[in-house]
C-alpha cells in the first residue's frame, strides 16, 4: 500500500489550510516562519516534504502525485497555497493539476520564472548553478553532492558561499545570527537527507516550461523583491502577464529574495485570515 508522503504542520491546529512549497535548496523546517502569524490568525500551514518522494518519480508524474497529496489533506475543502523561489515553479506546476475550484489562491514570493522566457541567467547570484544543471546535468548531479559534503562537514561554511552575492535587505539578514541558524539548518535537512529531491527540483525547473503558465487558472498574487539578485524582479514581471489568474503583483523596494518572504509573511497572512 502507498504511503501518505510526510509533511510539517504551523501555526493554528485545526485552522484554515495554507499549503506551502519550499525553496530549492530548502526543507520542510523552512514553513516554520508562518507558524506565530498563523497562529493569529487561524491558519494551519502545511508543507510536505516533496525531495522525500523517490528520485525515480518526476516530471508529470511528480506533480501529480503531489496534487494528490494536497487534495487528501485539503479533504474536500478548498485550500491556500504558497511557493518561494524554485518552490513556486513546483506550485505552479501543481496547480496545473488541482482544478475544481480546489485552490483558493496561490502566492508565488520570490518566484523564479522559465529561463527561456527572457534573458535573466547574467543577473541572477546562481547563474553558475542553473547553467550546468541546463548543459551538463551530471556534473550539476555531483557539485549537489559535494554541497552535501559542505553541509555534513562545513554547514556554516556552505551558508556563506550562498550568501556571499546577498543584495538589498538580505546583506542585513545574511548577518543576522538567528537567521543564519535557521537557513543553516534548512540547508543541513537539504543536502544531507534530500540531495536527490532537490536536484530533481532544480533540473526540471532549467527545462523549458513556460507553455505550462496558461494551464493556471487559480486567482494569483506575486510579492517579490526589487532588490532581488536570485529571481531578478523582471521574472515577476513577466509572471503575471504569463499567468492568467494573476490579479495582484505587490513589488518591496530595498528587499532581496528572502527578506521579501519575511516581509510578506505577515501581509499574506492577514490577507487570507480575512478571506
Amino acid at each position: 500500500m502507498k504511503q501518505s508522503l510526510k509533511f510539517s504542520q504551523f501555526g493554528a491546529d485545526d485552522g484554515q489550510v495554507v499549503i506551502y512549497f519550499h525553496g530549492a535548496p530548502g526543507a520542510p523546517e523552512e514553513c516554520k516562519i508562518f507558524d506565530p502569524d498563523g497562529k493569529n490568525h487561524g491558519l494551519t500551514f502545511v508543507c510536505f516534504d516533496r525531495f522525500s518522494i523517490d528520485a525515480s518519480v518526476n516530471g508529470e508524474t511528480y506533480y501529480k502525485l503531489l496534487a494528490e497529496e494536497i487534495s487528501k489533506k485539503a479533504a474536500g475543502k478548498q485550500v491556500d497555497v504558497i511557493g518561494f523561489s524554485i518552490g513556486a515553479f513546483i506550485a505552479l506546476q501543481t496547480c496545473r493539476y488541482m482544478t475544481d475550484g480546489v485552490v483558493k489562491s496561490l502566492h508565488l514570493v520570490s518566484a523564479a520564472a522559465p529561463l527561456e522566457a527572457g534573458d535573466y541567467l547574467e543577473a541572477m547570484a546562481g547563474r553558475q548553478v542553473f547553467q550546468l544543471a541546463k548543459a551538463f546535468p551530471a556534473l550539476f548531479v555531483l557539485l549537489s553532492y559535494w554541497q552535501k559534503l559542505l553541509a555534513l562537514l562545513f554547514p556554516n561554511a556552505l551558508f556563506r558561499v550562498l550568501f556571499a552575492s546577498a543584495a538589498g535587505a538580505d546583506k542585513a539578514l545574511a548577518a543576522d545570527r538567528a537567521f543564519q541558524s535557521d537557513i543553516t539548518q534548512v540547508l543541513r535537512l537539504c543536502f544531507t537527507d534530500r540531495v536527490q529531491g532537490y536536484a530533481r527540483d532544480i533540473g526540471a525547473y532549467v527545462s523549458p516550461w513556460k507553455t505550462t503558465l496558461p494551464e493556471v487558472s487559480a486567482k494569483t498574487y506575486i510579492w517579490h523583491g526589487a532588490e532581488d539578485n536570485w529571481s531578478p524582479k523582471l521574472m515577476a514581471n513577466y509572471l503575471k502577464s504569463a499567468i492568467p489568474g494573476c490579479t495582484s503583483i505587490k513589488m518591496f523596494n530595498g528587499l532581496s529574495h528572502y527578506s521579501c518572504l519575511y516581509r510578506a509573511v505577515p501581509e499574506i497572512c492577514n490577507l487570507l485570515g480575512k478571506a
